[in-house]
């Protein structure tokens, strides 16, 4: 089955890395474009681009504040990403839970009596 479009999943609108450091730049609160660029490498036009495809997916909203936009994150957006990723967490803990009492196993078999 085919993805949807980058404009419509949020799956996709985070595979793109400049996305990502996109959202990262936005945990510290809101930001106008201006702030953004200025902490990243890319220039004024990408970043309105990226900015424009996580908003289309509900990742962020903005407001106006006289000229500028401000951009904030919309961390429940997230959240199918979060409930994907947490099954993958229980199965890697459980494993690491079963090398941990593999490990002790191994210490109580090596203790001298």
């Amino acid at each position: 089955m085919a993805r949807s479009s980058t404009t419509s999943d949020v799956f996709n609108a985070i595979g793109e890395p400049d996305r990502r450091v996109i959202l990262d730049s936005l945990l510290a609160g809101e930001m106008a474009v201006g702030g953004i660029v200025a902490g990243l490498s890319m220039s004024q036009p990408q970043v309105s681009k990226h900015l424009r495809v996580l908003s289309d997916v509900g990742l962020v909203r903005s407001r106006a504040e006289g000229r500028r936009r401000l951009y904030r994150i919309e961390p429940a957006r997230l959240r199918p990403m979060r409930d994907w990723l947490a099954k993958y967490e229980q199965a890697w803990n459980d494993r690491l839970d079963r090398v941990d009492d593999y490990l002790t196993e191994l210490q109580q078999q090596g203790a001298p009596e």
